[in-house]
């Protein structure tokens, strides 16, 4: 088993958290994990990214060669766009519809859709509005999460195990919120 997934978007938007329960999930599960971060500019608006490797063998390097990204998992559809020369042929784009305007020159959103429905394996869905439904929009980023938990070769439960270890501080409440946002990702990308 071996997964080379890049997580991307903006800052402020968790996707920093999204890469804490995925290596959290992929560690508990017994696997290896490279991760290298970039956190952009430290306010909020600036691109963030990771690379996350996680496989049953040994990794060597912690960066995703381009044309070898089995997942771009993006809770922002200009960023996903961003990271497409690193897609493999078969790899999976994931991505949120809710736009995160931070340049003056900001394409229509539906170009940008455009582009990411041309990727053969695509799940572009309204993080935010799913997010928002369940009571609290600040786990939009979770839901991002349960639309590519089908092609993390994570299970559900080691997900849901790695948000109650992570989250466990900030109270059951908190972590219960974010594994409802975690399956209604998943069934929203019909994975779950």
């Amino acid at each position: 088993m071996k997964r080379d997934i890049i997580i991307a978007g903006v800052g402020g938007q968790g996707i920093l958290s999204i890469a804490a329960v995925i290596g959290m999930a992929a560690v508990e599960s017994g696997l290896h994990l490279k991760q290298a971060e970039v956190h952009g500019m430290s306010q909020r608006g600036g691109a963030v990214q990771s690379h996350l490797r996680i496989s049953d063998s040994p990794i060597a390097s912690d960066l995703i060669p381009e044309g070898k990204c089995d997942m771009i998992l993006s809770v922002e559809p200009m960023e996903a766009l961003r990271y497409m020369p690193y897609l493999s042929v078969d790899g999976w784009m994931v991505s949120s519809s809710r736009t995160f305007r931070n340049i003056e020159d900001y394409p229509p959103e539906e170009l940008l859709f455009e582009e990411i429905r041309k990727v053969k394996n695509h799940i572009l869905i309204d993080a935010s509005n799913i997010a928002k439904e369940l009571g609290n929009q600040k786990a939009s980023n979770m839901v991002m999460l349960g639309a590519a938990s089908k092609h993390l070769g994570l299970s559900m439960k080691s997900l849901k195990g790695a948000l109650g270890i992570l989250f466990a501080g900030k109270g059951e409440e908190v972590v219960k919120l974010n594994e409802e946002a975690l399956q209604a990702g998943s069934d929203a990308a019909g994975t779950g």
